[in-house]
């Protein structure tokens, strides 16, 4: 199972989460990012209805899959 951490950080001038790379918008109070932070991991378990998806690379390739709905990673707030 894949693992998603959400990590409270100070971001342009206030507090964000960020996963991997990528960065929440701001909020104003580290309090506030936390809170939205463990909002976004609790919709990210959350399962669905199966898809068919597709997505381009990097190297402008399509690919084709299916989305297993159920198949949700395990998603943590680490603020510290």
């Amino acid at each position: 199972m894949a693992r998603i951490i959400y990590s409270i950080v100070q971001h342009d001038g206030g507090w964000a989460y960020k996963a991997a790379d990528a960065y929440s918008e701001s909020f104003p109070s580290r309090e506030m990012a936390l809170a939205a932070a463990k909002a976004a991991a609790a919709e990210q378990q959350v399962g669905g209805d199966d898809e068919e998806i597709s997505f381009q690379d990097e190297q402008g390739n399509w690919h084709f899959e299916h989305a297993d709905g159920g198949d949700r990673p395990e998603a943590t707030v680490e603020d510290g």
